[in-house]
């Protein structure tokens, strides 16, 4: 007599079959990135959700600013004249000392450092996993973003772009535990490795000997090694070193200088050297 339901396979066998195919699909993205085309367009599928997603908090923000009262308003603007006039000076100085840097460069015969070119960027979600610490920004292919590329804030960097679509881009930023970054002390050129310790706030220097010259309070900027981050970026300032004897190496913690919970604006570095260059939007074709 056949019976009314045949039996498919157990739950352990069909779990066992989704674990190997899951195993395998990593391991084909990761050798042969198969799934970079999927990636991108779910990337780009999503990107409507995301604005739609900031969008009561971008109404928000516009309501707020537009009940600032005129005396607000007109102190404000005194304090940002205040502001431009005291960049305009040391611009100035910029200047005389980059003209100096070149004739001296010129003496030397060494190759001039040329600025790198620069996309400014807005931050349209924050990444919702637990171990995790990612922005997402409105800046993907289109605009000429890559894998990998330096982004900095109005006070240094704070990460580097993962994962690319054609209108977002998701950063990865320096805190998380997955990222290191190579420093040099600001005061005495001491070369460091920085680590993210998962904690938005807080970095930790790896390997650093007991006999360290390294100071609290000292500024780390980027080293330029790796080829990642372009020299001489502001990244973190000392916190705290403990140089315990029984410990192996001293433990060092930095903070970094950007406030990387409060980021809303991004610049995005492009290498001079390099044949990928931004995509600007009145950029003329051809």
């Amino acid at each position: 007599m056949k019976t009314l339901f045949v039996r498919g396979p157990s739950l352990l066998s069909r779990l066992v079959l989704a674990l190997a195919c899951s195993f395998l699909l990593m391991f084909i993205d990761h050798r042969l990135q198969a799934m970079q085309p999927v990636r991108l367009f779910l990337n780009s599928l999503v990107t409507p959700v995301q604005y739609l997603a900031i969008l009561p908090e971008q109404i928000l923000d516009n309501f707020s600013d537009s009940i600032k009262t005129q005396e607000q308003l007109a102190e404000e603007n005194e304090q940002l004249r205040q502001q431009l006039l005291k960049q305009q000076g040391q611009l100035q100085q910029f200047r005389l000392l980059a003209n100096e840097n070149k004739r001296l460069r010129e003496l030397l015969g060494s190759e001039q450092r040329v600025p790198n070119r620069r996309m400014v960027a807005e931050v349209i979600a924050v990444a919702s996993e637990p171990f995790s610490q990612q922005l997402v920004i409105n800046k993907g292919t289109l605009s000429g973003v890559y894998e990998g590329q330096a982004v900095l804030d109005n006070r240094g960097i704070i990460g580097q772009v993962q994962d690319v679509g054609s209108n977002t881009a998701r950063v990865l930023l320096i805190s998380d535990q997955s990222h290191a970054i190579p420093l040099r002390s600001e005061r005495n050129d001491i070369r460091v490795l920085a680590q993210g310790t998962g904690e938005i706030g807080r970095l930790q220097l790896m390997f650093v000997p007991h006999s360290s010259e390294l100071k609290e309070g000292d500024l780390l900027l980027s080293s330029g090694l790796g080829g990642v981050y372009p020299e001489g970026y502001p990244v973190a300032k000392i916190r705290k070193i403990n140089r315990d004897e029984s410990l192996p190496f001293a433990q060092v913690q930095a903070d970094p200088v950007s406030a990387l919970d409060r980021v809303r604006n991004v610049l995005l570095l492009w290498q001079n050297d390099d044949e990928r260059q931004p995509i600007y939007e009145d950029q003329p074709d051809g």
